[in-house]
């Protein structure tokens, strides 16, 4: 069994910085691409950014020099700095990984979410 597990959301004022985490957990022999997604209310889930496992990245343009993804692979770690955070920035955020399990398989699997809300 394999669990990613996030924390760091929280309630924070525009103009303000949170850090999310999300370690996954269980039988991996490695991950893959990495990533950041959220869900406002009403709309659908979307991209914020992801990181394979050489660090390479991609940003939603919405949250670019914003925000920044980054990993730890001997933690199975995921992060995202998010900084001058505005109201539309609340929301859901779900951590997604394609894992490698120990039969060798890749699979995707996704998180609980944690909510982000930035209040005006």
């Amino acid at each position: 069994q394999v669990q990613l597990v996030e924390s760091g959301g929280d309630l924070v004022q525009a103009g303000g910085s949170l850090r999310l985490s999300c370690q996954a957990s269980g039988s991996i022999l490695s991950i893959n691409t990495m990533g950041w997604y959220r869900q406002a209310p009403g709309k659908q889930r979307e991209l914020v950014a992801i990181i394979t496992r050489d660090g390479t990245t991609n940003y939603a343009e919405s949250v670019k020099g914003r925000f920044t993804i980054s990993r730890d692979n001997a933690k199975n770690t995921v992060y995202l700095q998010m900084n001058s955070l505005k109201p539309e920035d609340t929301g859901v955020y779900y951590c997604h990984a394609y894992i490698v399990k120990t039969d060798s398989r890749e699979y995707s699997y996704w998180g609980q979410g944690t909510q982000v809300t930035v209040s005006s």
